[in-house]
């Protein structure tokens, strides 16, 4: 059984701010490793007393949330536990718990909201970003405008249809042929 100890341990600590967002295979391999039983047991509905405080819960919504994009990128197990993240993340904020931890980590209570295919997570991301993460904020607000971006155009995703088998459209495709993600990124940088 893993412990949030663990979780927080490995992530917060070894792999820390530098190494969060970089895609590495190395990276993929030490999560699936060391977290992937630990991810299924969550999956099946334990570790619920995590839930219980708010460094237990950080825990679980990094077990459930960012660990599976690491573990299984480019498949659809990649977005199996979002809900559950995004459920877990949600209490934490409305009882406070995000503000009980320091920045940067505090931005791992909104990346579900980030990663959600519905745009009023989208919006409340970007105002808890605003209004949350003084520190921090200025360096995650341009990913979570971008993401808000591509929901308030093609309510979904477009880059997870295939891993997700869903159909694009033609829309979509277009999207992805002209840079997809980056290309918003790059004019949400520019609009700044």
């Amino acid at each position: 059984m893993v412990s949030p100890e663990d979780v927080l341990g490995f992530w917060l600590d070894e792999v820390g701010p530098q190494g969060w967002y970089k895609v590495s295979d190395t990276l993929d391999d030490t999560v699936r490793k060391r977290f992937q039983s630990g991810w299924e047991n969550a999956r099946a509905g334990a570790y619920s007393l995590w839930l219980t405080y708010p460094t237990g819960t950080l825990a679980y919504v990094i077990l459930t949330d960012q660990f599976p994009r690491n573990m299984f990128r480019n498949e659809a197990r990649a977005f199996a536990t979002d809900k559950v993240a995004l459920a877990a993340a949600k209490v934490a904020i409305n009882r406070g718990w995000d503000l009980k931890i320091d920045e940067p980590a505090r931005q791992f209570f909104y990346l579900p909201l980030m990663h959600s295919e519905n745009l009023c997570d989208q919006e409340r991301c970007v105002r808890l970003i605003c209004e949350r993460m003084p520190e921090h904020g200025p360096e995650n607000m341009t990913h979570a405008r971008a993401h808000r971006e591509v929901i308030r155009q093609f309510g979904r995703f477009p880059y997870r249809n295939e891993a997700l088998s869903r159909p694009s459209t033609a829309l979509e495709r277009a999207f992805e042929a002209e840079g997809g993600y980056g290309a918003t990124l790059r004019q949400v940088m520019a609009a700044a």
